[in-house]
């Protein structure tokens, strides 16, 4: 009794505070709809700042309701009996097969959450984004994403739950560590395939054409120590206007990647800054670094995973009567959200220290004035307002606002211009 009052507060706390941060949000940014921030006057119109905020504002409320009913359908398979009614119908098929039962309810929870989320998907994709001139997908193309993305899903995943779930029964009290090491390994083996057998399901990529942009990426990349097994352009403007540009892998596999849509509206030199910011999160170890981080942390869920799995309470505590590993671990990874929300501003923060760091890099190896130009152009295809609130900000933004991101590199070149004229 005690661990659900805890756990219904710590949901409350959460939700009150995602509802409410989500509110301020759509409050700062309407009332600031009415004019261009000054700094961005000469560069964006009116009738862009105000799309950005209202696109900001519809995608704040789409996702107040999101909230709230993935708060319903936590307490649905918790307190509300769900997990318990899955664990007895599989139980009751395959009684002598512990592995064929946790796969059966693992699985089974998260078609009924991806089916719950289903219609939520087709309305961000379809009417949402269609609404703001955004979705380019057609509903083939989303039913045909969706088949694969279950196939792959259910390809990939039921191997690792089964191989999970038989460490958690095999090896003893210190099976967390068993699974850490499999985990951790599993990870770097999907970073590694991604680009060559995952993402082509999903995408075309096609090298970059010889030309000016071709020939700054790549004098670019040896002014910057860094090999890639290719340059490529990815056909993002089959399913959305949105543009952007990433790494992809690792070691020899590292892929440079473009969307279609983002070098239809940047020139070569503003395209070069932008990736130079992209190196600079791989030459500053970032990607090392947060992936640390993220074995770190899936360490320590781990181990506290394996103290709670043997403690009654917790199971109880949740609306289950049974134990066993398969429930132990999907009761875990449900609530542990909700426990660890209050962490995301120090996530956030990291992320925004490293996009500050990354863009330093840019400015140092590219124009930092056309990084600014390219960075305004994006702001103003993707609809990103220029003026959100500032505790929303602090607490989900993982790049830094557009002022204080602009003001920042704008500082970093006028200094950088500065010491060339003195030397």
């Amino acid at each position: 009794m005690t661990f659900t009052l805890v756990f219904l507060a710590a949901l409350l706390l959460s939700l009150a505070l995602r509802l409410g941060l989500a509110r301020r949000q759509i409050a700062h940014v309407q009332a600031h709809r009415g004019a261009v921030p000054a700094e961005f006057s000469a560069r964006v119109s009116l009738e862009a700042h105000q799309k950005a905020a209202d696109y900001t504002v519809a995608r704040n409320r789409f996702g107040m309701a999101a909230t709230l009913l993935e708060a319903l359908v936590l307490l649905g398979f918790t307190l509300g009996g769900g997990i318990q009614a899955l664990h007895g119908l599989w139980q009751g098929w395959l009684p002598d097969s512990p592995l064929g039962y946790g796969l059966g309810l693992i699985g089974s929870v998260t078609l009924i959450s991806g089916a719950i989320d289903l219609p939520f998907a087709w309305y961000r994709q379809f009417v949402l984004e269609e609404r703001f001139g955004f979705n380019r997908m057609t509903p083939a193309l989303f039913l045909t994403d969706l088949l694969k993305s279950t196939l792959l899903g259910a390809a990939i995943g039921a191997p690792v739950v089964l191989a999970v779930l038989w460490l958690m029964g095999s090896m003893g009290e210190n099976w967390w560590l068993y699974v850490w090491l499999f985990w951790s390994g599993f990870n770097l083996l999907l970073l590694f395939i991604y680009p060559t057998w995952i993402a082509p399901l999903f995408n075309k990529f096609a090298p970059l054409e010889a030309g000016e942009l071709k020939s700054r990426i790549e004098a670019l990349l040896a002014r910057c120590g860094f090999a890639a097994s290719g340059l490529f352009v990815m056909d993002g403007s089959k399913r959305s206007a949105h543009g952007n540009a990433y790494f992809t892998g690792f070691g020899k596999n590292k892929r440079i990647v473009f969307f279609d849509t983002l070098l239809s509206r940047l020139s070569p030199v503003e395209a070069e800054a932008v990736l130079a910011h992209e190196l600079g999160h791989f030459k500053r170890r970032h990607i090392v670094k947060r992936i640390t981080l993220l074995f770190a942390m899936s360490l320590g869920f781990l181990w506290l995973l394996g103290q709670l799995m043997e403690a009654p309470w917790f199971y109880a505590g949740l609306g289950v009567s049974a134990r066993n590993t398969a429930l132990a671990l999907i009761l875990f990874f449900m609530v542990a959200p909700v426990f660890t929300f209050l962490l995301t501003p120090l996530s956030s923060l990291l992320s925004r220290r490293h996009e500050y760091e990354a863009d330093a890099y840019a400015v140092e190896h590219a124009d930092g004035e056309q990084l600014v130009a390219a960075l305004v152009k994006l702001y103003e295809d993707n609809a990103s307002t220029l003026t959100p609130d500032p505790l929303h900000s602090l607490f989900y933004d993982s790049h830094p606002p557009a002022a204080l991101r602009i003001a920042h590199i704008t500082r970093l070149s006028q200094r950088r211009t500065g010491a060339g004229a003195t030397a």
